[in-house]
């Protein structure tokens, strides 16, 4: 249901925080939600909580200074918005021309030739070719590749006792296996993981902009004269005819999701593992799976917290709100799977979470995500199966930023353990 906002005022119907059809920074019973702050990165289930309270389902934030939005925090809501792509469009080209140019967000928001940021004719074409793409992947040897990564990093610190899993572990992990994924060599893929990081952190995001934009096109250059059996060749091989600088950007999409997303996933459950006496233990004693953790962190933190971003395209009533035409409407898949309406005690085996999207915008890589995540944890917890949390400085802290839940380190301690034999876990070398 749509109505144009001069008829707003005629309605009898309540109309929660007002201001959203108007345009203020603020609504009418105090300031937006900075999703960019630090404090809400130390506590954002306490923000949710207080937003839940406050606002009922739709909450007004701040993605970055002077950049407002709405915050989907129900899950009927959520589901309804994300089953609508025609009045909830996920292209932001009408957006984009409201936010500064120099805004840390824009570069991570702004229109790209790729389906999570199209509509209508060009979302079915893109959609189709990185499908078809992602899930060419050959899980079986995909996890032999996720051993024969790990095996050698785990090595790396296996006898001093200690380490610091995201920088030692997790995330060289992950961006071998995103680069193996795209047949992309590292010398490439170095720059890109540079440009990503920039932009994912508003530092210097312009920049890092650039920097992944010739990256990339390289990578697409050198598999036009080198294809093999990876993501970006079989891009360019699709049937949809993508030219390079459309698989560029679907190749870079690749990187942001596949090394942002799985290095939190991965980082996330192990916290949950080695930190929950309730849930570590019985993962490490048999009881449950690996699995059962992956899918209870994608519950309760989730590593994209807040996105699927979409863009109405006229003013439109959900949940006696008004939401202004063209401004970000972002579901919360952290405060939606935690919503009270539909939450449940009974997690194991319970996949109904939105982690993963649902409908047209639903993530392609969900079994290849699970089975990078779960080999990896496996091989640590095998190799290490006395590690634990080290918390001599300080609990685990959370990087700001209004879209990620992800930790800034992860610190461990484990008995000294001689190095694996690469070619089989299981025997020690001499």
């Amino acid at each position: 249901m749509s109505t144009p906002q001069s008829q707003v005022r005629g309605r009898s119907c309540p109309v929660a925080h007002d201001s959203l059809a108007h345009g203020s920074p603020t609504d009418s019973d105090g300031p937006r939600i900075p999703l960019h702050a630090p404090e809400f990165a130390e506590d954002p289930h306490r923000a949710y909580a207080e937003m839940r309270q406050r606002y009922g389902s739709l909450a007004p934030v701040e993605l970055a200074p002077g950049v407002p939005a709405t915050l989907v925090i129900s899950y009927r809501a959520a589901v309804r918005i994300l089953n609508d792509p025609e009045h909830f469009p996920a292209d932001p080209r009408t957006w984009q021309q409201t936010v500064p140019q120099d805004s840390p967000i824009l570069p991570l928001m702004e229109w790209r030739p790729m389906a999570s940021r199209c509509a209508g004719a060009e979302f079915d074409r893109y959609r189709r070719a990185i499908t078809s793409s992602v899930q060419s992947v050959d899980l079986y040897a995909m996890h032999d590749i996720v051993e024969e990564i790990a095996i050698p990093l785990i090595n790396g610190f296996c006898q001093d006792g200690r380490a610091e899993l995201i920088g030692q572990y997790v995330y060289p992990l992950v961006f071998e296996v995103v680069n193996e994924m795209l047949g992309c060599p590292p010398e490439i893929g170095q720059q890109v993981a540079a440009g990503s990081a920039a932009m994912l952190d508003g530092v210097d995001a312009d920049k890092g902009s650039e920097l992944l934009g010739r990256a990339l096109m390289n990578l697409v250059t050198l598999k036009r004269s080198t294809p093999g059996d990876d993501i970006t060749s079989k891009l360019q091989q699709h049937p949809a005819g993508l030219d390079d600088v459309e698989v560029s950007h679907h190749v870079s999409q690749v990187y942001e999701t596949g090394i942002e997303y799985e290095l939190n996933f991965i980082a996330n459950t192990l916290l949950l593992v080695l930190a929950d006496d309730r849930f570590g233990g019985v993962v490490l004693g048999g009881n449950l799976s690996s699995r059962d953790a992956l899918d209870e962190v994608l519950f309760n933190n989730p590593p994209l917290a807040n996105l699927l971003v979409t863009y109405p395209r006229q003013p439109i009533l959900i949940e006696d709100v008004w939401l202004p035409a063209h401004r970000p409407v972002v579901i919360s898949m952290a405060a939606c799977n935690n919503d009270p309406a539909i939450r449940t005690t009974h997690l194991t085996g319970n996949r109904s979470h939105l982690a993963w999207g649902i409908g047209s915008h639903a993530c392609p890589a969900q079994s290849l995500a699970y089975l990078i995540a779960q080999d990896a944890i496996d091989q640590l917890l095998d190799a290490l199966p006395e590690i634990r949390l080290d918390t001599s400085e300080g609990e685990p802290t959370w990087r700001p930023g209004p879209f990620y839940r992800a930790l800034t380190a992860l610190p461990v301690v484990f008995p000294a353990t001689a190095p694996l034999n690469v070619r089989n876990e299981h025997f020690r070398m001499p």
